[in-house]
């Protein structure tokens, strides 16, 4: 098993343990830990559900704040007979930046974000959603200022 295999599994339990600490009860929990990116979290998560016969006609995403927009284009992608609802621990900019502890860090990954959520629909990764203007020019001057560590 890799580093990576080995972080995912982690990742996967954790989740777990903290949805049953939550009461949410054993048998009503499927854990997923081979996705190594969103859309095939999605998609394994989408197959491991249909195997186990389950007729889903919602999914609620969970996700980091900064991520919950391209979760939630990304299931609408790939899973778009489902209803999706996307959701993140409500926070401020400045708590978000507390709880990772480096403000250029969460700035980075905020660019990168919104730069996957402009280039991923032409590589049918998910679908494309609006952008006004004002975070275009936002994201341009900070791509511009060097904020382009999370960018591919």
């Amino acid at each position: 098993m890799s580093d990576r295999d080995a972080v995912q599994v982690q990742e996967a339990v954790a989740v777990l343990e903290r949805a049953l600490k939550l009461g949410v009860p054993g048998d009503a929990v499927l854990v997923e830990p081979r996705a190594r990116n969103t859309g095939e979290n999605i998609r394994f998560s989408r197959e491991l559900i249909e195997e186990a016969g389950a007729d889903v006609s919602s999914v609620l995403l969970v996700s980091r704040p900064y991520e919950e927009r391209r979760a939630y284009a990304t299931a609408r992608k790939l899973w778009p007979d489902v209803d999706i609802v996307s959701a993140s621990t409500p926070m401020t900019l400045a708590d978000y930046v507390d709880s990772i502890g480096d403000a250029r860090l969460v700035i980075d990954m905020l660019v990168g974000a919104l730069q996957r959520l402009l280039i991923y629909p032409q590589q049918g990764f998910l679908i494309a959603q609006e952008t006004p203007e004002d975070v275009l020019a936002a994201y341009e001057r900070l791509c511009g200022e060097g904020f382009i560590s999370r960018v591919v």
